[in-house]
C-alpha cells in the first residue's frame, strides 16, 4: 500500500562494469617481474591446459620475433587491440573448438617485444639459493668454542637470543637471571651474567651485543690494533667525552683533550669506519627483494658506411623486455588429442560424461586464453609506457643527466591511455640504463620555473643542492637560508623552507651536524 506523501519513480542510468578478462588484465598489469613469476605458476597448477614453451620452441619463437618488421607508433597499436579484442567470440558460443587459431598462439599486432631467450641461461634458472649463515647461528658456533660450562651456556643462549635486529642487547641482565631461575630452576649471579656478555661482546661481528652505541663503538675500538692512528684518542672521546662528541663540539673536545685539530681529526676518521648497527648483515643476507629489471634500455649511436660514429645523424633507442621470469605460455596440444577422441564417441552411455568432459576442456581453453592475452597485453602495455618515458626524457638515456618534468598525465595523454593504468606500470617496475638501476617512478617528478622562465626537474634542483652540500667547507656548513641564496644565485628561485625540505627528502642533516673537523 502507497501511504501519502510517497511516490514510485523509474530511473535509467549506465554504469560501466570490467569484465572477468579485464580484471584479470588489471592485475597482472600491476605485478612487478617476481610476483608475475609466482603467478603464472598458480595459473599453470590450477590450469592443466596451461603449459610452458620447451627450450627449442622459444629459440625457434625468438628468431621469427626478431625478424617481425616494426609498427611505427604504440598509438596504433593500442587501436588495433582494441579492435582485435572486439572481434573475439567466447568460446562458450561456438559449437566447435577452432584449435588452429588456439594452437598458433600468435602475439596481437603491433610493436613486437624483443625477445631475450638464452639456452645458455636455461640451466642457471632452476639452482637452489646458496645459503647464508644466520648471525644467531654463528653466534651459536662461536659460543661452542668458548669452553663454557653448563651455566655459562644456558646464559649465552639467553643473551643470544635476546639480541635485536642491530645486534644490541638491550634487555637488562636482571630479566636474563630471573628467566634462566623461572625455566630452570637455576641461579645465576649478576657476575657472573656480566662475564659472559664481556665474552660474547669479543665474538664476531665487532660491537656484538652492546647495550648502547656508545658500549659498542667502545667494544669496536678495543678491539683494534693497539697502533691504529687516533684509536686511544677515540677509546678517551667515548668514554669521557660522550656529550661533546654528540654535538661535535669540536674546539672543547680539543681543549679536553689536549690535542690538536690533527690529531682530533685522526681520532675522529679511525671512528668513522666503525660499525653501529653491527647485526644488520644478518638482515642483508636474509632479504630476498632482489630488483630484476622489467626493461633494458640503451642508446645506439648512428654509423656512418665505415662503422664510425655519425655525430650528424641521430642514433636509436634500443628498448627490450627482460622475460626471464615470465615463461612463455602455450595451450597444450594433448587436450587437443583428447578432444579428437571424445568427438569420436557416439555410445548412449557414453554421451553424458563425454559432454561434460567438454565443457570443461571448452572452459579451461577459455581461461587460458584470457590468461595468455592478458599476459600479452600486459607486456605491450608496459612497452608503450616505456618507450613514452624514453620518448619524454631522450636525454637522460643518452646521458644519465638532464632529467625534464613529467608527470603521469603527459605519458597517459600521449598513448591514449587513462593515468591509473599508466600509475599500475610504473609501480614497482625498473629499467636499467647504462647508468644504473631506476624505478620507473624515478623519471615522474613536478617541474620549476628557474630565474630565465626555463622550466627544470625538481629532481635537478635537488641534485644541485646536493652538490652544494658536497662542496661546502664543512668546518662551516651552510645554513638553509644561506644555500636558498646560492640557489638564487644559480637561477633557481627557491625558497628556505623549500631547501630544508629537499634537506630532508635527500636525508641530509642540518648544518651542525655537518661539521667535520
Amino acid at each position: 500500500m502507497i501511504t501519502p506523501g510517497h511516490k514510485l519513480t523509474q530511473r535509467q542510468s549506465l554504469q560501466q562494469r570490467l569484465s572477468p578478462q579485464q580484471i584479470q588484465y588489471i592485475k597482472l598489469l600491476q605485478l612487478p617481474t617476481i610476483a608475475l613469476e609466482q603467478r603464472i605458476k598458480e595459473e599453470m597448477e590450477d590450469n592443466p591446459l596451461l603449459e610452458e614453451m620447451e627450450a627449442d620452441e622459444l629459440q625457434e619463437e625468438a628468431e621469427q620475433l626478431n625478424e617481425t618488421e616494426p609498427v611505427e607508433s604504440p598509438e596504433t597499436e593500442q587501436t588495433e587491440l582494441e579492435e582485435e579484442d572486439s572481434e573475439v567470440d567466447p568460446v562458450d558460443n561456438n559449437e566447435e573448438i577452432d584449435w588452429e587459431s588456439f594452437m598458433a598462439n600468435d602475439e596481437p599486432e603491433g610493436t613486437p617485444l624483443t625477445s631475450n631467450y638464452n639456452p645458455d641461461e636455461e640451466e642457471w634458472r632452476n639452482l637452489p639459493k646458496p645459503y647464508n649463515e644466520t648471525l644467531l647461528e654463528g653466534l651459536e658456533s662461536q659460543v661452542g668454542l668458548l669452553n663454557f660450562n653448563e651455566r655459562e651456556e644456558l646464559i649465552a643462549d639467553e643473551i643470544i637470543g635476546s639480541l635485536d635486529s642491530d645486534g644490541y642487547f638491550r634487555r637488562d641482565l636482571n630479566a636474563v637471571i630471573d628467566s634462566i631461575a623461572f625455566n630452570e630452576g637455576i641461579l645465576i649471579t649478576e657476575e657472573e651474567a656480566e662475564s659472559v656478555l664481556k665474552q660474547i661482546q669479543k665474538l664476531d661481528p665487532p660491537g656484538i651485543a652492546a647495550r648502547d652505541l656508545r658500549e659498542c663503538l667502545l667494544n669496536q675500538l678495543e678491539m683494534l690494533q693497539e697502533d691504529t692512528p687516533g684509536r686511544d684518542i677515540a677509546i678517551t672521546t667515548l668514554r669521557d667525552h660522550w656529550e661533546l662528541f654528540e654535538k661535535k663540539h669540536y674546539d672543547k673536545l680539543s681543549r679536553r683533550l689536549d690535542v690538536n685539530e690533527e690529531k682530533l681529526k685522526e681520532a675522529f676518521d679511525c671512528l668513522r669506519y666503525l660499525d653501529p648497527k653491527p647485526g644488520s648483515v644478518d638482515t642483508v643476507q636474509e632479504s630476498h627483494n632482489y630488483i630484476v629489471p622489467d626493461f633494458i634500455v640503451y642508446y645506439q649511436p648512428a654509423v656512418d658506411d665505415k662503422g664510425n660514429e655519425d655525430p650528424d645523424q641521430d642514433g636509436e633507442f634500443i628498448i627490450t623486455m627482460n622475460n626471464r621470469n615470465a615463461p612463455k605460455l602455450q595451450i597444450s596440444p594433448r587436450y587437443k588429442e583428447m578432444w579428437d577422441e571424445l568427438s569420436k564417441h557416439n555410445g548412449r552411455k557414453t554421451d553424458s560424461e563425454t559432454k561434460q568432459t567438454k565443457n570443461f576442456i571448452k572452459n579451461k581453453i577459455e581461461a587460458a586464453r584470457w590468461f595468455i592475452e592478458s599476459i600479452q597485453q600486459r607486456q605491450h602495455t608496459l612497452m608503450n609506457v616505456m618507450q613514452t618515458i624514453v620518448a619524454l626524457q631522450e636525454d637522460f638515456f643518452k646521458h644519465g643527466d638532464g632529467l625534464r618534468p613529467m608527470i603521469l598525465k603527459d605519458v597517459a595523454d600521449r598513448i591514449n591511455m587513462d593515468i591509473s593504468t599508466v600509475s599500475r606500470v610504473v609501480n614497482g617496475k625498473y629499467v636499467q640504463t647504462p647508468f644504473g638501476v631506476f624505478e620507473l617512478k624515478y623519471f615522474f617528478n613536478e617541474g620549476l620555473e628557474t630565474e630565465s622562465g626555463e622550466e627544470v626537474s625538481n629532481r635537478e634542483v635537488k641534485n644541485h643542492l646536493h652538490d652544494l652540500i658536497d662542496k661546502e667547507d664543512k668546518k662551516r656548513p651552510l645554513s638553509d637560508q644561506a644555500l636558498a641564496k646560492k640557489m638564487q644565485e644559480k637561477g633557481y628561485m627557491i625558497a628556505r623552507r623549500t631547501v630544508s625540505k629537499y634537506r630532508e627528502q635527500l636525508n641530509i642533516p642540518v648544518a651542525r651536524l655537518r661539521k667535520e673537523i
